[in-house]
């Protein structure tokens, strides 16, 4: 009889672990949805990525095309990859939905900026910006290696 109690506390926390879904675990801020995103980016697990980046077509395409040039790094490349960290130079809230962030990895150690959005109280990642906010910047320089937040 005294064994009973112990044993049923041991499955009910078992069963509530084994319930636990990744996909609930969701960023609590701006930068953690960024740090989440990159970090899992990094390591090569594209599937974990993309439940921290917002979910439209040119996303989706973007992280594919990225997911595939991964694909193609020799053994070596993904290893320093995995291991590298994170590095965050400069962070510009735009208002208070919106954060624009400049990163870079301790592998390659190129800046570039990343848009972090909250949609329906959710922080994601806009990884279109990555590759577009180049295109509609006019009012600074870019200089190779070095990405800017526009001031």
């Amino acid at each position: 009889m005294k064994l009973i109690a112990p044993i049923s506390c041991f499955l009910f926390l078992f069963l509530i672990a084994c319930n636990h879904s990744d996909k609930e675990e969701r960023s609590q801020s701006d930068m953690d949805a960024a740090r989440n995103f990159l970090d899992a980016a990094l390591k090569g697990d594209f599937r974990n990525a993309s439940t921290y980046m917002l979910q439209d077509s040119a996303n989706l395409g973007y992280l594919n095309v990225t997911q595939r040039n991964y694909q193609h790094l020799d053994a070596i490349k993904k290893d320093s990859l995995k291991n590298a960290s994170l590095r965050f130079y400069d962070t510009k809230q735009v208002n208070d939905s919106t954060t624009i962030t400049i990163f870079a990895n301790s592998y390659k150690n190129d800046k570039d900026t990343l848009k972090i959005i909250r949609v329906n109280g959710q922080w994601v990642v806009d990884l279109k910006y990555l590759f577009q906010h180049d295109l509609d910047t006019t009012d600074y320089d870019k200089k190779p290696g070095i990405d800017t937040i526009s001031k």
